[in-house]
C-alpha cells in the first residue's frame, strides 16, 4: 500500500491536532523509512520481479526488521516515547503509536503473503489485493480521499503556503503513484531503496504545508486568550 498509508496520517489529524503532519506522515510510513536503510546495508532484501503481483514488481524477500508485527509494535513504542518525552501529551503519543502499526495492517491487505509476524518466524501473512488493480485503486483511493477529507474539515489554511503546500501535495502523492503502478519497473532493488528514501522529503513536505494551516477551533481560542 502507499497512498493509504498517508490517508491515514491525514485522517489521524483529527484525533491528534496538536501533532504535526509531518510527523504523522512519518509514523504512517516509519516502516518504509527503516526498510531501504535495512536494505542497502544488506541486513533486509527486496528483488525487481516483473509479474509478481499486478500492481507491483517487488518481491519483499526478507524485511523481518521493519515491516514484521513484532518489529513494528517495538517502533510505534519507541515514536510514542519519543514523542511522549518531548510533548508530553499521552494521547497523541497513542496514536502515534497506532499509526505506526496500522502500517502492518495495511501492508497484510495488500501484499501477497510474505509480511512477517515476528523476526525469524515461518509465518507470513497477506491478503493479496495487488492481485487485482481495479481493487487497489479503489481500496487506496478511497482511503486517501476520506482522510484527506478528514483532515480538510479538521484544518483551516492561515496563508497561500497552507493552501498551495497542501494541494501540491497531494497532486504529487497521486502522480507518484499513478507513475509507480503504470510507469516502467525499476532498474534494481538499490534503485529502489534510494528512491524510498524520498518519504522522508514528503514528510518534511506536509510538515511545512501543515504549519501554515490552524485546527478549527484554535482561532476561537486564541481570540479568547488576547481578549481575557
Amino acid at each position: 500500500m502507499f497512498i493509504g498509508h498517508f490517508g491515514v496520517a491525514f485522517g489521524a489529524k483529527r484525533a491528534a491536532p496538536s501533532v504535526s503532519l509531518g510527523v504523522l506522515f512519518a509514523a504512517s510510513e516509519l516502516a518504509d523509512l527503516i526498510w531501504p536503510n535495512l536494505v542497502l546495508l544488506g541486513i533486509e532484501r527486496v528483488d525487481v520481479r516483473p509479474g509478481i503481483t499486478v500492481v507491483t514488481p517487488l518481491d519483499f524477500v526478507s524485511y523481518p526488521y521493519s515491516h514484521s508485527l513484532a518489529a513494528l509494535c517495538v517502533w510505534a513504542i519507541g515514536a510514542a516515547a519519543a514523542y511522549l518525552a518531548l510533548r508530553r501529551s499521552r494521547a497523541a503519543a497513542a496514536t502515534i503509536a497506532l499509526v505506526v502499526v496500522s502500517h502492518w495492517v495495511l501492508d497484510v491487505v495488500t501484499h501477497r503473503p510474505d509480511m512477517p509476524l515476528i523476526p525469524g518466524g515461518t509465518t507470513r501473512l497477506g491478503l493479496g489485493l495487488w492481485n487485482s488493480l481495479s481493487g487497489t485503486l479503489a481500496v487506496e483511493a478511497a482511503m486517501f480521499a476520506g482522510g484527506l477529507a478528514i483532515y480538510l474539515r479538521s484544518t483551516t489554511a492561515r496563508s497561500h503556503a497552507g493552501t498551495i503546500g497542501l494541494w501540491s501535495l497531494v497532486a504529487f502523492l497521486l502522480i507518484a503513484y499513478l507513475g509507480a503502478l503504470f510507469g516502467p519497473p525499476p532498474p534494481s532493488a538499490t534503485a529502489v531503496a534510494w528512491s524510498a528514501e524520498a518519504v522522508w522529503l514528503l514528510a518534511a513536505w506536509a510538515a511545512w504545508s501543515d504549519g501554515a494551516r490552524s485546527v478549527h477551533g484554535e482561532e476561537r481560542s486564541e481570540s479568547r486568550r488576547v481578549y481575557q
